[in-house]
Formats: structure tokens, sequence, C-alpha cells
């Protein structure tokens, strides 16, 4: 895929998060590694709001220059240069990242115990897959963005305690399906637990198996998902394309 559909596949996924309230306005941020590069980034600017981003308002971070821009909070926030800066280059597998504070993953990381027992189809598609940074110690800066890439490790997903949650993926189709199940599997553990009945929990080996499952799953199903929502904003708003 070049570059272009890139930066609109990104931007698309910016315009949906909206449209499902999976934003803070003009906070929180989403990047895709740049074509051909380990760890240079496109990411939101300083100021845009989710529902109004196009392709051509990404802005390029040069690694090797990150310094320069940590500099300028008006070009990008400093807590996006960090947080995806650390992990563009130190985790091979998160080419793509998509940071929120979303409700109800929110909710789960402001528990005592943030742990997502396997209780539905979409809980069990987490099941021990989700890193866990329980430390949390301010806003996402340097020491506080490191730590975070070192939790994350080889899990696609980290759920950053008192603070919200992050995917990753090798594209942006696969990071946002795992950030759009993720958030309706907390919203449902979350609901189930406003009930105050007991929760049935799957058996460990049931859960696993089901997780399995979902990544033997129709490898074409998160691609096809992202053209879906892309197929729905190209007849309400193209405009993300520009």
């Amino acid at each position: 895929m070049d570059k272009l559909e890139i930066l609109r596949d990104l931007a698309a996924v910016f315009r949906w998060s909206a449209k499902l309230n999976m934003h803070e306005a003009i906070a929180n941020h989403f990047s895709v590694c740049e074509p051909g590069s380990s760890d240079n980034f496109y990411v939101n600017g300083t100021g845009m709001h989710f529902s109004s981003i196009k392709a051509s308002d990404l802005v390029l971070v040069d690694q090797d220059k990150i310094n320069e821009l940590k500099d300028k909070p008006d070009v990008i926030d400093p807590t996006a240069l960090y947080i995806h800066g650390a992990i563009h280059k130190n985790v091979p597998h998160a080419k793509c990242i998509l940071h929120v504070h979303s409700k109800y993953a929110t909710v789960l990381a402001s528990l005592e115990d943030p742990t997502l027992p396997p209780i539905d189809q979409n809980t069990m598609r987490f099941f021990n897959r989700v890193g866990i940074y329980s430390d949390y110690g301010g806003m996402g800066f340097e020491d506080e963005s490191k730590k975070m890439a070192s939790k994350l490790g080889n899990k696609k997903i980290l759920l950053m305690a008192n603070h919200g949650v992050l995917t990753t993926g090798q594209t942006v189709a696969e990071a946002f399906d795992d950030l759009y199940y993720f958030e309706r599997a907390c919203e449902t553990y979350i609901t189930a637990l406003s009930t105050n009945k007991k929760l049935k929990i799957v058996s460990d080996e049931i859960a696993e198996k089901t997780a399995q499952e979902w990544e033997n799953y129709s490898t074409d199903s998160k691609e096809l998902h992202l053209k879906a929502i892309r197929s729905i904003l190209d007849k309400e708003d193209p405009s993300y394309k520009n």
C-alpha cells in the first residue's frame, strides 16, 4: 500500500473514532510508520480535532530530529512525541499506534485490578494478550514513555493504569480492529459489574482456545472492517482523504 492510502486509512480511523466517541476532542493521538522506515512516523498535530483530520494534516516525525520538535508544542503535543516515539523506536511490531482515553477502557484502567476476565467472546479475544502498565507516574513524558514501551513488549495492547489504552499493529486496520473490540469488551465487563451479580467466567483453557480462534479467524476481517468504514465515510464526507 502506498503512503497516501496509509495516511487515508489513519485519517479515516480518526474520523470514525470521533463518531464512536472514543476521543477527547483535540487530545489523544494516532500514528503510523513512514513506509520504508522502521521508526519515523506520521502523527496528528497539535489542536486537530479527531472529527476533522485529513490525510494531509498528519505530520511526519523524523526520529533523528525528534528533540527539535519537543520544544515546539504548537506543532505536535509533546506527550505524542514521547509515547509514540519511544514505542515506534523500541517495539518493532508497532507500525501503527492508537492511543485514546476511551470511556470503558479508561474505567478498567482505573480499577485496582484491571484484569479483563473472559466472560464473552470479545473479552476472550484478549485473554493474556494485554500488557498492563500499572505504575502511573505522569502524563507520558520521557521516562514514563520508555517504561510504557518496555511493558508493551511483544503484546499488541497496553492498558495504562489511571490513564487509558493504546493498541498497536502492523497496519492501521489491525490496530483499529483491536481498539474497537477492546473497548467493546471493556464495556461488556464494566456493565456486567454494575449488575452486582456473580460473573460467569469461563476456564482458562476455553478462554485461550477462543483467543486463538480469534487470531486464526479470517485474516481479511480487519482489513474488511476498515474498508467498510472508509466506504461509509466516502459517502458521508470524503474530505478525510484530502
